[in-house]
């Protein structure tokens, strides 16, 4: 059994009924799907080869590209977001 896809198909769920949650209550899950992400990418591309690593990662940055913007502004340059 592949699980490195089922746990990839059932992180694509949980981020999707995240999205339907108020903004208030998507913090929590949403830092955790975006701690998960790398992992299960990597994991993704030892198992199918780096093509497939490369496509989900576009993906995972395409849904969080919000939070990755804010926090690159934060850590990176030291800029105060408000």
């Amino acid at each position: 059994m592949d699980y490195s896809m089922i746990l990839a198909a059932l992180w694509v769920i949980c981020a999707t009924i995240v999205a339907f949650l108020p903004m208030r209550m998507q913090f929590p899950p949403g830092v955790t799907l975006l701690i998960c992400a790398p992992v299960l990418i990597v994991w993704l591309g030892y198992d199918h080869g780096w093509f497939w690593s490369v496509f989900a990662f576009g993906g995972f940055v395409s849904m969080f590209r919000n939070p990755i913007r804010y926090y690159w502004r934060k850590w990176a340059r030291g800029e105060v977001m408000e």
